[in-house]
């Protein structure tokens, strides 16, 4: 039996995540299972829990959100 494409949660990915994707997607699973669910408060919800930015000191709204995009293509 094979199973439709558009039930494969993972027919998107390119590649396998990094460790580093890994982590930062737990994170933000544990904030948004805390209520957390705008962009502010998340980006807060990271700098205080971790894991923190690649580069730079610390999150910015601008920096998550380039982020994410880079990592959504």
């Amino acid at each position: 039996m094979t199973m439709d494409r558009y039930l494969d949660p993972h027919q998107a990915r390119t590649r396998a995540q990094t460790p580093y994707e890994n982590l930062l997607g737990d994170s933000i699973e544990r904030a948004y299972a805390q209520g957390i669910h705008e962009l502010g408060p998340l980006v807060n919800y990271l700098n205080q829990f971790g894991p923190g930015p690649q580069e730079g000191d610390a999150w910015t709204e601008e920096a998550f959100a380039a982020l994410m995009a880079r990592l959504g293509n």
